[in-house]
């Protein structure tokens, strides 16, 4: 009996995201899941010759340049892999008919509105990450693809380089820790992202479907940075006989870095919710469910 799942190309597949991915999109297709040194996004010629000997039905792009500092320096490979290559991405599917999943962020918006961001207000990124995500969005978009640009924030798993993972480790070694108080999102994890990008491919893998388009799909709620570290720190005194630092409220000003953050990273999931019937779990939800899945493996 032929095999009449879709071919799915997942990138990135490696990063946080993308190995949350592996897993949910197992249930809707035959993927094939590559890294960034099996498919170079830097590299135009290597993305038109994946996609076509893969011919997938769907391209979901987890892949991204997201060294937020260091992109203020490199500039030209932030933008080759997150401006440049989505579009590349979004033309190959749109000559083949599939459709494109792409992930971008709250770095778009400069911070200043003081409620949250609708899919509808005006992007103005702060620093270079955002200029090149922002970038990728308008070329994908440029292409016609039946796309769907999802906005997230403050990602984080149970593996790799994040700020829980920080937090955590930092509060092994240090006695206290500084941490910016005057910056405000929705931490959001990388398993609940793929799993809601499941449920909404799930409804339908046809380029036809009129729900393409761009969505912000975070966490509900919002916090601070400290806010979430107090949060953290909260479940690692649980641990009977566990000691953890102090904590301490700054400004941005007293922790400057390369890149300015946006003070704002609030956005609104309303219309996620209106259209797929989808309302993500509240950040608190989400941390603990993240910290009991490190705690059991």
């Amino acid at each position: 009996m032929q095999n009449t799942k879709p071919r799915i190309l997942l990138t990135g597949s490696k990063g946080q995201v993308g190995r949350a991915l592996q897993q949910t999109l197992a249930q809707l297709g035959q993927v094939t899941a590559l890294d960034r040194h099996a498919l170079d996004l830097a590299d135009r010629d290597a993305i038109c010759k994946t996609v076509r000997e893969c011919r997938p039905e769907l391209i979901i792009n987890a892949a991204a340049y997201t060294a937020v500092d260091r992109a203020e320096t490199e500039a030209d490979l932030a933008m080759a892999v997150n401006g440049i290559a989505p579009g590349v991405l979004a033309e190959e599917a749109k000559r083949l008919g599939a459709q494109l999943v792409h992930y971008s962020t709250d770095y778009v918006f400069d911070g200043s509105k003081p409620t949250p961001y609708t899919e509808a207000d005006i992007p103005n990124p702060l620093n270079v990450y955002g200029k090149t995500k922002l970038a990728g969005e308008q070329a994908i978009r440029a292409t016609g693809v039946a796309h769907h640009i999802l906005r997230t924030s403050w990602v984080y798993a149970a593996e790799g380089a994040n700020f829980l993972n920080t937090m955590l480790r930092l509060a092994k070694e240090r006695p206290e820790l500084r941490i910016v108080d005057d910056q405000t999102g929705a931490p959001t994890w990388a398993r609940a992202i793929a799993e809601l990008t499941t449920q909404i491919l799930s409804a339908g893998l046809r380029g036809e479907d009129p729900r393409h388009g761009l969505y912000h799909l975070t966490a509900t709620g919002a916090v601070t940075w400290f806010g979430f570290a107090q949060a953290i720190l909260a479940e690692v005194q649980k641990t009977p006989g566990r000691a953890v630092p102090r904590l301490i409220p700054i400004t941005t000003a007293e922790y400057p870095l390369p890149a300015r953050r946006p003070a704002n990273s609030r956005l609104d999931t309303s219309r996620l919710t209106e259209t797929f019937g989808i309302r993500p779990a509240p950040w608190q939800e989400m941390l603990a469910q993240c910290l009991n899945e490190k705690r059991s493996g």
